[in-house]
């Protein structure tokens, strides 16, 4: 039984394109997998705290000299890590929120990006422990960033990627509602996004035949 892990961090809880694309892809996931498990956490709703000194110091000790303190200190990590080692699949929405992901969304990424737990250094660097993940990012972005001069200014997308991969998890999918300021063309936009996950479902139910 597969379990997806659903991450949502925009501010609006009410008419946010990020969240309503993850929403369709939920929907399409859930018909595709109907004994499947959603584990969901909003951002939002949710507010976790920014990566403090102490958490810093109890990552970095070895598990012999934790003490209370720095026990409690890494709690949250702990509990968060465990959750997104418990998913198959990992479901990310994100707005552009200043060419770059909501702050919240890097809180949460900063308390599971863990030496020895979600990543692992040897002589010939860094390395990802969860290999057997697979992701999906649902991004929205008010202007029109792929093609144009802009998009190099799109820090959203790149980053998600890099960090994902950076604890081994393979991001296989990325649907991108752009231009969600622009009425004339959203719904457009909106249905091209949506037949883009159509099609990975699609693709995804051949290659399991």
């Amino acid at each position: 039984m597969k379990r997806l892990l659903r991450i949502d961090c925009s501010s609006r809880i009410t008419g946010s394109h990020s969240r309503t694309l993850a929403d369709y892809f939920e929907k399409e996931w859930k018909l595709r997998n109907p004994n499947g498990t959603l584990i969901y956490r909003d951002l939002a709703k949710q507010q976790l705290p920014h990566i403090q000194n102490n958490t810093i110091e109890g990552f970095y000790t070895p598990l012999e000299y934790m003490t209370p303190e720095s026990k409690k200190a890494t709690a949250l990590s702990d509990e968060l890590i465990k959750e997104l080692k418990s998913a198959d699949d990992i479901l990310i929405s994100s707005p552009l929120y200043n060419l770059n992901i909501p702050s919240n969304l890097k809180a949460y990424l900063d308390q599971v990006v863990r030496v020895g737990h979600t990543f692992n250094i040897n002589e010939k660097g860094y390395y990802g422990l969860l290999e057997d993940k697979s992701a999906y990012l649902a991004t929205a972005k008010g202007g029109q960033y792929k093609g144009t001069f802009m998009e190099e200014y799109d820090f959203q997308e790149p980053y998600l990627r890099a960090i994902l991969e950076h604890m081994g998890i393979k991001v296989r999918g990325l649907f991108s509602l752009e231009g969600t300021s622009e009425a004339n063309t959203l719904e457009q936009n909106k249905r091209d996004v949506q037949s883009n996950i159509d099609e990975l479902f699609k693709k995804q139910n051949n290659e399991s035949n």
